[in-house]
């Protein structure tokens, strides 16, 4: 087997990858639909900005939280729990757009409700890998090829939105979104792992929550690397949300030039995760995460000048490609730091940090926006982002100081030969 593909091992992770890539496409399909759809009744970037942000707060508010509840509890019957409600959300939308009687304060709801069960899901799921692999040693293959099939189906998924779209209209793509999430849930019906006894600390859930906190931002190998996803959370995540008036006014183009301005995107992210896929040790990933964040900046702010439609898909392309090497860096290195028992509220964090600031960032960049416009608000968020990979690559020598001696312990690295 292909060293990239490594991870493939393992029955139940083979099971698991085909069951979340349909239910990933379902889920691009709703939130290019809804973005679309939003925009297309009020015309406004800051309900664009409201939207998407109602749907990533909870994120900021309540993954620190399910990160202590996942190292607690059952962690597959949870996500089943988890995507029976997505189920539910994904329906309710599709039979009020059919009825055409979906109006924007519902919309919001809607979001605001995905967004707490996404808060629960996300680190929910990161945690469950490790149990899914029958190789420790695949776990950064696992979470490579994960990060791949995401970024996949942000490629395929709104293409195919934006001809669903143009020809059937948004309720058909959340119908659509509704129906795979049955498939994510009869994979976790049928996936086996090793029977798991979530650990009987005695301790409040909210004392777990605080060392977990104290755990995550009390060492400089992992407090570096969360205060740069803040700022990548932040000021990347507007794109996505302001996309549909560079679709709209900048291209005067349609919902299929939508969908190809963020498949650029997962298309780069493609190129950039099969190439981290195919790394053989976590070894050199600061340097990695230093670099792709400045060039994911650097193109973030590329495309905000560029007039051009075939320059802008390449700039979206190349900021794909960074912000998901970035992204998974980042989490296969706090994941190979994190100790066992705290594995779950670390990966909460790298949720809550990447995510979480997300909507602050959309409202922020909706608000922004309508007053300096959408060009020169994304040309200022890559400005930031690319100065923060700087900084990041600045304090790198301390920064592998402090992450050796976990690779020491770990086997990662060897002390050199006298």
């Amino acid at each position: 087997m292909h060293p990239a593909l490594r991870a493939f091992r393992s029955k139940s992770f083979r099971i698991f990858y085909a069951g979340q890539g349909l239910s990933l496409l379902g889920n691009w399909m709703q939130t290019v639909a809804m973005s679309w759809l939003v925009y297309r009744v009020t015309g406004s970037a800051l309900l664009l900005g409201v939207t998407a942000g109602a749907q990533q707060l909870p994120i900021l508010v309540l993954s620190p939280v399910a990160g202590v509840w996942a190292d607690r509890v059952n962690r597959r019957r949870l996500l089943m729990l988890i995507q029976s409600l997505a189920f539910v959300q994904a329906l309710a939308l599709a039979l009020l757009t059919f009825a055409d009687v979906v109006r924007v304060p519902q919309l919001i709801v809607l979001a605001l409700f995905l967004g707490i069960i996404t808060a629960f899901e996300t680190p929910t799921r990161q945690a469950f890998l490790l149990e899914l692999i029958e190789h420790r040693e695949d776990l950064p293959n696992a979470i490579a090829l994960q990060s791949m099939l995401f970024q996949s189906t942000r490629f395929v998924g709104p293409s195919v939105a934006g001809l669903v779209l143009a020809a059937l209209g948004e309720a058909w793509c959340f119908l659509a979104n509704a129906l795979f999430y049955l498939a994510i849930i009869a994979t976790y019906a049928v996936v086996r792992v090793k029977p798991r006894k979530p650990p009987d600390t005695g301790v409040e859930w909210w004392r777990e929550l605080a060392s977990g906190f104290a755990y995550a931002f009390g060492f400089t190998g992992t407090r570096r690397l969360l205060l740069l996803l803040m700022a990548m959370g932040f000021f990347t995540a507007p794109w996505s949300s302001l996309m549909p008036i560079f679709a709209a006014e900048t291209f005067s183009g349609d919902s299929r030039t939508f969908g190809f301005l963020i498949g650029a995107v997962g298309l780069g992210a493609i190129a950039g995760t099969f190439a981290l896929a195919a790394r053989a040790s976590v070894r050199g990933l600061g340097r990695v995460v230093a670099s792709t964040t400045v060039v994911a900046g650097v193109a973030l702010a590329g495309f905000s000048l560029s007039g051009t439609l075939w320059l802008s898909l390449a700039f979206l392309a190349v900021f794909g490609a960074g912000l998901v090497v970035t992204a998974a860096s980042i989490n296969t290195v706090l994941q190979t730091l994190a100790d066992e028992d705290k594995r779950a509220r670390v990966i909460s964090m790298y949720v809550m940090c990447f995510l979480g600031f997300a909507p602050i960032g959309n409202f922020t960049a909706g608000a922004l926006a309508e007053v300096i416009g959408a060009h020169w608000t994304l040309f200022c968020c890559g400005l930031v982002v690319a100065l923060a990979g700087g900084t990041f690559a600045l304090g790198l020598k301390s920064w592998a100081r402090a992450v050796r001696p976990v690779y020491l312990r770990q086997g990662i690295i060897r002390e050199p030969r006298v």
